[in-house]
């Protein structure tokens, strides 16, 4: 008689403890200070100031926004935290810019344009052209680094490859893949690029001194099989006089994107070192050919960390990568095994022998059988 009298105690417990966790919860408590709009009269619209125009109230809306207020907004609450002063800068180093010399030649260049008769006459008759390469080669002089680290950081490259390490990237990294005698397929911060159209080495070309030594690392943050964290390496070159890839010690052969089937997009990246000295990497150093994805697993923290004594990250370059029908070759053909793949392959509709006389069928009962892959509505 004792366990039912326990049971009855215990459930009202329970139930009591669950009422008062509730009426906590939806107590409404007294906000900590002026709530939005608090000070508008609702009842007198017409009363409140007009702004007349867009501008003066941009500028209004500007200064409230701007305002520190008590209440946590929407981004804050998603938004972790970053500590800024954490992240180190592995980085070359590089001189601030003085922003009013900058600022004086910007306004001695807009003065010669507003008194250029020839720009006024272009303009007016709407045959002004910008100068888009000069735009370009002025915005990767300027801020294009920072954007791309901004990018980067979007991404998640710094976090997966430095442990949350980063680095301006100083130098342009151009790469670009030949498609055909005509055409080529660059490589910028994130856009795609199949791997049939990344199958065979690109070119890559960036700006560098005479007598200086460079380190060309192409790598898969997210390919590996069996590591979470791992990686594989594409493509190693190592002790590039200059921007000569060629005369560069191969360290590591190039082979082809092989992103597995239902795996989403892959982020390839393309790390460009400056070394200080002519540095040894006997130790990275891969058997040619290298069709073995064991000896291909890489990571470029520990790789960075055996040789930052002597080597500085320089220039950065990404692509984003998915299955397509040149991955089943690389893996049949070079890797020499079974193609793995991570989504549902339907399998094709079956359908019984056709019988010849087909009674009591409706009229669309050939069409199952036709040599088509014209859709036949499902009906079946």
């Amino acid at each position: 008689m004792a366990a039912p009298t326990v049971r009855a105690v215990l459930h009202g417990v329970r139930s009591s403890r669950t009422f008062s966790t509730t009426a906590v919860v939806c107590k409404r408590g007294v906000p900590l200070g002026p709530m939005p709009n608090e000070d508008i009269d609702v009842s007198n619209l017409e009363a409140l100031e007009k702004y007349r125009s867009f501008r003066r109230y941009f500028r209004v809306a500007e200064k409230e926004r701007n305002k520190l207020h008590w209440w946590s907004s929407y981004k804050k609450h998603v938004t972790p935290k970053i500590d800024e002063e954490a992240k180190i800068n592995i980085g070359l180093p590089y001189l601030p810019i003085q922003w009013a010399d900058v600022l004086k030649e910007r306004k001695a260049v807009r003065r010669q344009n507003l008194t250029s008769v020839e720009l006024e006459r272009a303009s007016r008759l709407r045959t002004l052209l910008i100068p888009l390469e000069d735009v370009k080669a002025e915005w990767e002089r300027t801020s294009g680094p920072y954007h791309m680290l901004r990018i980067a950081e979007h991404y998640g490259l710094y976090r997966d490859l430095f442990d949350e390490a980063m680095f301006v990237p100083r130098v342009l990294l151009r790469v670009e893949y030949d498609s055909d005698e005509e055409y080529v397929v660059p490589v910028y911060y994130g856009n795609l690029v199949t791997p049939t159209e990344a199958f065979n080495p690109p070119r890559v070309t960036y700006e560098a001194e005479e007598g200086s030594l460079w380190t060309l690392l192409f790598t898969n943050l997210d390919g590996h099989l069996c590591d979470p964290n791992g990686e594989y390496v594409q493509w190693l070159v190592t002790n590039i006089p200059g921007n000569k890839i060629e005369s560069g010690k191969e360290i590591c052969h190039y082979f082809p994107p092989f992103p597995a089937r239902g795996t989403g997009y892959h982020r390839y990246v393309f790390l460009l070192f400056k070394q200080t000295q002519p540095i040894d990497f006997t130790d990275d150093t891969r058997p040619t050919p290298c069709h073995s994805l064991k000896m291909r697993t890489f990571r470029t923290f520990d790789f960075y960390k055996k040789h930052q004594s002597d080597m500085t990250p320089a220039g950065l370059a990404f692509f984003q990568c998915q299955w397509d029908d040149s991955v089943t070759h690389v893996f049949h053909q070079l890797l020499n095994m079974k193609e793995p793949a991570f989504d549902f392959v339907r399998p094709p509709v079956y359908h019984p022998p056709q019988k010849k006389f087909p009674h009591l069928q409706p009229l669309r009962y050939l069409d199952r059988y036709r040599d088509s892959d014209e859709p036949t509505y499902g009906i079946y």
